[in-house]
């Protein structure tokens, strides 16, 4: 996911394309745009997410450390 340079990754994912890049289900990105935690676009009839967007879903798993 973060591990490609900003220039290198695509700006624009489908639904499909997101799903894959954070290795998550077509469902469950569908379920964050219906729940409004991730923005998506409209592209004529495809919908579209940014990347950008996409990583500011992911959030930190506390460890012990953190405790």
């Amino acid at each position: 996911m973060g591990a490609q340079p900003a220039s290198d990754r695509p700006r624009w994912l489908s639904i499909p394309a997101a799903a894959a890049w954070v290795s998550v289900s077509v469902k469950t990105i569908r379920r964050r745009i219906a729940t409004g935690e991730l923005r998506a676009y409209r592209c004529g009839k495809s919908i579209r997410v940014k990347t950008d967007d996409l990583e500011a879903m992911m959030r930190p798993v506390p460890s012990a450390k953190d405790w």
